[in-house]
């Protein structure tokens, strides 16, 4: 199995980044593409228009907190972002973003890494690799199942995928 380790630019938030941030309440009834160009918005108004597909985000303690709105976790993976490094990561949180193919970990060291770095999250090995600086930060280790939901883009693919290989 192959673990999602292409290297990807860091958007650096702090602490108690909650799930109103991340898919703001006023723009729940509109179009999704509306919700994700607000994501976190009040936070960093640059990060919805400029974030790239494979960037990562790097958080402080208690990322996506708040109420269990998965729209906060499908924003970031609909806006492109690969992983999410995180010191603490709220549980329901952590449970949608992996249930939308992103993968999302802990790590001690997130205080050493900065805005702008490019890294790599290898969750099989429970390695960050900071390409930037040459430094390498320890992670949690994702155990295979879970990898292999978000390598094959979250549970409904991964579901329709086991099914479809257990109809032969």
């Amino acid at each position: 199995m192959m673990s999602q380790t292409e290297a990807g630019k860091v958007w650096r938030f702090g602490d108690d980044v909650d799930t109103d941030v991340l898919a703001p309440g006023l723009y729940m009834k509109g179009p999704f593409s509306e919700l994700a160009a607000h994501c976190l918005e009040t936070v960093d108004p640059e990060f919805a228009p400029n974030v790239q597909p494979g960037d990562v985000v790097v958080a402080g303690r208690n990322f996506g907190i708040g109420s269990s709105r998965e729209q906060a976790a499908q924003a970031l993976k609909y806006l492109g972002v690969s992983n999410l490094v995180a010191t603490s990561i709220g549980g329901i949180f952590l449970r949608n973003a992996l249930n939308f193919g992103m993968t999302a970990v802990t790590s001690p060291d997130v205080e050493k890494i900065k805005a702008g770095d490019r890294i790599e999250v290898d969750a099989s090995r429970g390695v960050i690799s900071n390409l930037t600086n040459g430094e390498t930060y320890s992670c949690d280790v994702l155990p295979p199942k879970l990898l292999a939901m978000v390598e094959d883009g979250g549970l409904v693919p991964h579901l329709e995928k086991t099914r479809a290989g257990s109809a032969d």
